[in-house]
């Protein structure tokens, strides 16, 4: 595969399948996959690797696919407002990996970053979509649902994230310092 363009789009279809099997891990038990957060960790990971677009593109489809083909996540409001949210750490990453200095400190800011930039782009979700069915999306349902619910999940991509990402560095896998 000497063409860029078509390494991405395979490198991109596969964290696509990760984040579809992931959360069969998590499955059983969907009180640990909504503090886990197992989608989050390809789509994070793929924005880095492929960039922004394919980031975004496996962001957006991995929720969507899951939701329509087994149910889970429930498709309205959660699988749409998901669907944004990992579009938006796709980008994010994406974008933030290709502007920024490949240093180990970057590699953290980049991820922060999208973590913030994902959970405002999901709590606007939810209150479109809350809107949509004339309900409201308080400021404690943001907070639990975005921050206070996640902790072991925001631990876990703060911890695997930059690691898989600095041995796809040392590798040459993708850019690095």
């Amino acid at each position: 595969m000497k063409n860029p363009s078509t390494k991405k789009l395979v490198l991109a279809a596969l964290f696509l399948a990760l984040a579809y099997l992931l959360p069969f891990l998590t499955g059983q038990i969907p009180e640990i996959g909504s503090m886990l957060l197992p989608m989050h960790l390809p789509v994070l990971i793929c924005g880095f690797v492929c960039g922004w677009p394919y980031g975004l593109a496996v962001g957006f489809i991995a929720p969507l696919l899951r939701s329509f083909t087994l149910g889970m996540p429930p498709f309205f409001p959660t699988a749409v407002a998901m669907a944004f949210e990992l579009a938006a750490y796709g980008a994010i990453t994406g974008i933030c990996y290709k502007k920024l200095p490949k240093k180990p400190l970057f590699l953290y800011v980049d991820l922060l970053t999208a973590m913030i930039g994902g959970r405002i782009v999901w709590g606007a979700a939810m209150i479109i979509c809350l809107g949509i069915r004339g309900g409201a999306f308080t400021w404690s349902a943001f907070l639990s649902g975005s921050v206070l619910g996640a902790i072991p999940g925001i631990v876990l991509q703060l911890i695997l994230v930059p690691i898989i990402v600095a041995v796809l560095q040392k590798s040459k896998l993708i850019p690095g310092e």
